[in-house]
């Protein structure tokens, strides 16, 4: 068990140590604030000698000019221990920010970069706690919690050798409560961090049901849980505030067992002190410096009890943080142009392809799926709801790839065509759109980033988005609220439409976009997907079988497998078969 923790304690080093890595670019700044905190810690050092040889001359009746002499020198050393502590700090503070930036960037770019297979186990306010919570836990660390450690250590070890050339005997005899006051922080320590990781846990919990309940606050007054909410929420934070006062009831025990064990130790020091001083073993001055300097490491490891908690708590925000970045990332990249072998041209082979879901390996989602799709042909996927359509297209936009068998493009595996390039020429137009809190036009350019107006504008024509868009009092620059609530649902659906036409793909994905809309909003939806679906393959999901009578081919899946392919006449001549029970219950309703 005793090894196990001290494995622990290790890998949490490690990782504290690998996160000062993104210090590296600053650090020649890291390095001459470490310089001036060495200057301020010796300033601090230098001062108690100083006092005791001012109460030396004075006891011993030196001269004015002696005397004065000194406190010149006390003067000038409080003088460079003030700009030596302003430069410290602001040098710590502009490496820190700097430092946090790049870590903030680092990390968001990682969890974007990361697969669909890791954000099915993790949620929302999680991650988000990672970027937010833990981060700040960090700028902390990194702006004071450092410096002030190695502080405190600078001051333990030269205030220890100076008493030591002070008074061998004393020094000794003080030193005696150190091992306890050691075992003490050791031992404290480990409580201390379990429960900061623990507290940090809870706190990105709570952040998770804030996020998500926001995000869903029209269905939870729909359902009428706002109390439901605030008890799951009040029950989440009650929980942090007991691990916090517990955490705190260490914090405190901590701190009145060392400062007993300190005070104690100073009233033995002055007592032995004062023997030595009467038998001749020490002068008044080297007493007075020795319990200054006794005064100032006791302080020193009295406060290294908060400081020891905040490294517990930074080590345990590192863990947390770092777990990310052990999860490989899609190879993404950044698509300027594309080379002629990575250039679609709309044809796509499914060879005996099988999939499951990474968390649910026993269930076959796709089972030895064998079909070609021809280049400008429109496909449609039918079934019932759980029989793999959306899996399917998940495989062709390299979401996930096949357990087993393959999918090919033009002939090419799709494992053998860059991911970005890939999905750079498709376009998926969702059931459910989602749509950014920014404005119209935001929304339309995520198509293609850096389109002109004109570009846009042409996009929403084609979509039938521009009459809609002009009425509008701000046009392009109308806001569409979060998650698009500020506009209709076939509105939505249009700037979807405007988004993928302005993208101009040569592979183009529905998922049938009409089904929960209005007369009139369906006809100019319907419209605009036909003018977009001219001259690219589409693949169509299709939940109304009333929309995709014109397809030139349509795959019935059930449990995964193909059970019928055709066109919708020749689907329809099959006895028994699926489709046509399927359209013979729908327009039967």
């Amino acid at each position: 068990m005793e090894e196990q923790k001290q494995k622990i304690t290790l890998s949490g080093l490690q990782k504290l140590f690998k996160l000062y890595s993104y210090i590296k670019p600053y650090k020649y700044e890291y390095a001459l604030g470490m310089l001036f905190l060495l200057g301020s810690s010796g300033a601090t050092l230098v001062f108690p000698k100083l006092l005791g040889t001012l109460v030396d001359l004075g006891n011993q009746g030196k001269l004015a000019q002696e005397i004065d002499r000194i406190a010149l020198i006390l003067a000038g050393v409080l003088v460079a221990q003030s700009v030596f502590s302003y430069f410290r700090i602001y040098l710590f503070v502009h490496v820190a920010e700097k430092t946090l930036a790049d870590l903030r960037q680092s990390t968001f770019n990682h969890l974007i970069r990361l697969p669909m297979k890791f954000f099915q186990h993790r949620r929302v306010g999680e991650l988000n706690s990672r970027i937010s919570s833990d981060i700040t836990l960090l700028q902390d660390a990194l702006t004071s919690t450092l410096a002030e450690f190695m502080r405190q250590l600078i001051i333990i070890i030269g205030g220890v050798t100076l008493l030591l050339l002070t008074s061998f005997k004393l020094t000794l005899f003080m030193l005696a409560i150190v091992p306890v006051i050691m075992i003490l922080v050791v031992f404290f320590g480990r409580y201390i961090r379990k429960l900061s990781k623990q507290a940090q846990s809870q706190v990105a919990d709570s952040n998770t049901i804030v996020e998500e309940t926001l995000q869903g606050i029209q269905s939870v007054k729909a359902f009428t849980n706002e109390f439901f909410e605030m008890a799951r929420y009040r029950d989440k934070t009650i929980d942090i505030a007991n691990t916090g006062i517990k955490n705190g009831k260490l914090r405190g025990a901590f701190s009145s067992f060392t400062i007993l064990g300190l005070f104690g130790a100073m009233t033995a020091v002055i007592w032995k002190g004062s023997a030595l001083l009467a038998s001749g073993e020490l002068a008044t001055g080297e007493l007075f410096s020795f319990v200054l300097y006794s005064m100032f490491i006791g302080g020193t490891i009295g406060g290294m009890a908060d400081v020891f908690a905040r490294v517990q708590k930074f080590i345990g925000a590192t863990e947390d943080l770092l777990e990310v970045f052990n999860e490989p990332v899609e190879e993404v990249q950044e698509i300027s142009t594309l080379t002629a072998d990575q250039v679609l041209h709309g044809s796509i082979h499914f060879d005996q392809v099988g999939f499951y879901y990474p968390s649910r390996p026993e269930s076959q989602v796709l089972s030895d799926v064998n079909i070609f799709i021809k280049s400008d042909t429109m496909v449609a996927l039918v079934g019932p709801s759980g029989a793999g359509k959306s899996t399917f297209v998940s495989l062709l936009l390299r979401l996930y790839d096949p357990v087993s068998g393959q999918i090919l493009f033009d002939g090419t595996n799709s494992r053998d065509i860059p991911i970005s390039a890939l999905r750079s020429q498709m376009a998926i137009v969702p059931q459910d759109i989602f749509l950014f809190g920014g404005t119209i036009r935001e929304n339309i350019v995520y198509g293609k980033p850096g389109s002109t107006d004109e570009m846009v504008m042409e996009a929403s024509r084609k979509a039938n988005a521009w009459e809609f868009i002009s009425q509008f009092p701000e046009g392009l620059d109308t806001l569409v609220g979060e998650r698009g609530t500020q506009l209709s649902g076939g509105q939505r659906q249009r700037v979807a439409i405007a988004r993928a036409v302005l993208k101009n793909p040569k592979i183009l994905i529905l998922d049938e976009a009409t089904s929960s809309l209005d007369s009139e909003s369906e006809r100019l939806v319907q419209d605009a997907l036909e003018k977009l679906m001219k001259g690219r393959t589409s693949i169509v999901i299709a939940h109304r079988l009333s929309t995709i009578r014109q397809a030139d081919h349509i795959l019935v899946l059930d449990n995964g497998k193909i059970v019928e392919q055709g066109t919708h006449e020749q689907l329809l001549q099959v006895e028994d078969g699926l489709y046509r029970n399927l359209s013979g219950l729908q327009f039967a309703g």
